[in-house]
């Protein structure tokens, strides 16, 4: 259920690590015939093709569980029994449906993405009647297949983050979509818009758009509640739909974007002066991809920024067909981002695991990008975190001057500021997206006036806070605990299994878990 994501090193770390950085879903009405209804005086039928329609409707039902099969799900192994002691006894079967819609790419070009609808179904009164909806984004995931509609399949690339989103949300009541996003599943995309926040936020709403227009045939009754969440990439993405959704004049009830590498400028300059990200090897050329393709300037050529090894079709490589193959088969290093005598080299000991032989990034580049920091730095950016860096009310007031910092800054999220309600959630010591992100994040939204009263931080390490997120508190303290312990060896062993199962297996049910008890909130007090 829960096997091992191809986004995530699939060997041991080599150290004990403490680090962090960038991070690294209406048919088409036929007309016509010679006749068919169709008489002089009266249009013709009009095709809706546009962002937000529907390909196929109604969509197609990829599977249906019962309550008490869903149960029998989790409770068939280790992990899913675990699983359900966070997410609690599910109340509801569901019935999952696979939507196709229409949407644009990252340079606002026509395509197709998919996504999962997780309808509830049963006899206890939350399943029943109209049902809040949580549009929910997907964390990064390295395979092109990817697709939350089908979670119940064991060997799919979306099956452990699909039965957490199941076990969480739709057995509990919320109505979910779930888009796989463009570039993944059947999109015509060759590309994903990877961190571009301002397709990420369309592609939301288009899914979302498509998703309530095929509602009354597939028993789906829309309470009008919207709530959006998302972890890891998903984090981000939630709050650029959210921003998207404000600005275009939509309604949100709440959102909760969990471990956000929201502050995306920050995490990529704390990249490039020795503070890399667990996973950069695969973050990067994402990011790259994704923003050339924005942009057009991240480079000119691969080579300019990947060592010659990795450089050709390293901007097709991602996603996957075979991601599985990625580090075994050489076309990713699976740590070594920078070279073993990198300048500037790692900021800790902890961090030199990511400078090695075979690395990714050329010496050249991190030369001219470390360099840009340094001339032309960013007052929400600074390495060490500063108090008044954190609480900057203008932290992307600079001038970069290289393609990729330019890129990252454009798609900072910290150029907005809720008027609902926020929940951002995350632990502090994530070695995949710097907990800074969420700091300087929150630190903005404080700084330019948003009240405190609708923003909420979870830290998931502070033990020491009693709010309503304590469970949440201390049922992460107790699975770290329970996963060093079942690790065989030395303490430097059990921490480092901590470390790689921190950020993909460890945190998400439990931030997800705390954006439900904020969601039930919100609702209970009218919102």
């Amino acid at each position: 259920m829960n096997k091992p994501q191809p986004q995530r090193p699939t060997t041991p770390l080599h150290r004990t690590v403490a680090l962090a950085g960038v991070t690294l879903l209406l048919a088409a009405c036929g007309g016509g015939g010679d006749g068919g209804g169709i008489g002089v005086g009266f249009p013709p039928p009009v095709t809706d093709t546009g962002r937000g329609s529907v390909i196929t409707n109604p969509p197609a039902q990829v599977t249906r569980l019962s309550v008490d099969q869903f149960k029998t799900l989790l409770g068939a192994d280790d992990k899913g029994r675990a699983l359900l002691q966070v997410a609690g006894t599910p109340k509801c079967g569901i019935d999952t449906r696979y939507l196709e819609y229409r949407t644009v790419g990252g340079k606002g070009e026509a395509t197709t993405a998919t996504a999962a609808i997780m309808v509830p179904s049963g006899t206890d009164v939350a399943c029943n009647g109209a049902r809040p909806v949580v549009l929910y984004a997907h964390g990064t995931n390295a395979a092109r297949d990817y697709n939350l509609a089908k979670w119940t399949d064991i060997n799919q690339a979306a099956a452990g983050e699909g039965v957490v989103v199941a076990a969480m949300l739709a057995a509990q009541g919320y109505i979910v979509v779930a888009p796989n996003y463009a570039g993944y599943d059947k999109s015509t995309l060759a590309y994903h818009p990877y961190l571009n926040g301002d397709q990420q936020g369309k592609d939301m709403v288009d899914a979302l758009t498509a998703a309530r227009k095929t509602f009354s045939g597939i028993d789906a009754n829309d309470a009008g509640s919207l709530f959006i969440t998302g972890y890891s990439q998903g984090g981000y993405v939630a709050m650029a739909a959210h921003r998207e959704m404000q600005a275009t004049g939509r309604t949100v009830t709440a959102s909760a974007p969990l471990s956000a590498p929201s502050a995306i400028s920050l995490l990529t300059d704390y990249t490039f002066q020795g503070w890399p990200a667990l996973g950069a090897t695969l973050f990067v050329p994402l990011l790259s991809t994704s923003w050339q393709q924005q942009f057009g300037n991240v480079y000119n050529a691969t080579g300019d920024v990947y060592e010659a090894q990795y450089a050709t079709g390293i901007d097709t490589l991602l996603p996957s067909a075979a991601p599985d193959t990625l580090f075994s088969g050489g076309k990713l290093p699976q740590l070594a981002l920078f070279p073993a005598n990198a300048t500037p080299g790692p900021v800790s000991p902890d961090l030199s695991i990511f400078y090695g032989a075979n690395n990714l990034v050329r010496q050249s580049y991190l030369t001219q990008a470390a360099g840009d920091v340094q001339s032309n730095p960013c007052p929400g950016n600074a390495l060490p975190a500063t108090a008044a860096s954190l609480s900057s009310t203008s932290p992307l007031n600079c001038s970069p001057s290289t393609g990729f910092r330019k890129a990252a800054l454009a798609n900072d999220l910290r150029n907005w500021v809720p008027t609902r309600p926020v929940l951002m959630c995350g632990g502090a010591n994530d070695p995949t997206v710097n907990f800074v992100s969420t700091r300087a994040t929150a630190g903005y939204f404080r700084a330019k006036g948003m009240p405190a009263s609708a923003l909420a931080v979870v830290d998931l390490e502070d033990s020491g806070a009693t709010d309503a997120y304590s469970a949440a508190r201390a049922g992460f303290a107790q699975a770290k605990g329970t996963l060093a312990q079942n690790t065989p060896g030395s303490n430097a062993d059990k921490a480092r299994a901590v470390t790689a199962a921190y950020h993909g297996t460890l945190a998400p049910p439990f931030c997800l878990a705390a954006a439900r008890g904020f969601f039930q909130g919100v609702l209970a007090a009218g919102g």
